[in-house]
């Protein structure tokens, strides 16, 4: 992923990207889903943080809201913000 980020593909920070054939199946099931490309894919994002992995589509639906949430919000201080939480997240062995 980190080759991908310097080939400029993926972003350090951003939502996960998604294999193509859930991204069709999402974007027909999810309301603005759609949104949710309009930035690169990133290694890691604010839906990691705030949510683990996907076990439900209410899961998935979180997951879209806090992705949506970086989009709207996104800056350079958010992205140090999760990559501070990222960082302490893997410290604290609370990844997924």
């Amino acid at each position: 992923q980190l080759y991908n980020v310097l080939k400029g593909q993926m972003s350090i920070v951003g939502p996960r990207p998604e294999r193509p054939k859930i991204v069709d199946e999402l974007i027909k099931e999810i309301p603005y889903y759609s949104h949710r490309l309009q930035v690169k894919p990133g290694i890691t994002g604010w839906a990691q943080i705030n949510k683990g992995y996907d076990r439900s589509m209410d899961d998935v639906y979180t997951k879209i809201k806090n992705d949506l949430y970086y989009i709207e919000n996104r800056s350079l201080f958010l992205d140090i913000k999760i990559l501070l939480l990222t960082v302490w997240t893997m410290i604290m062995g609370r990844g997924q």
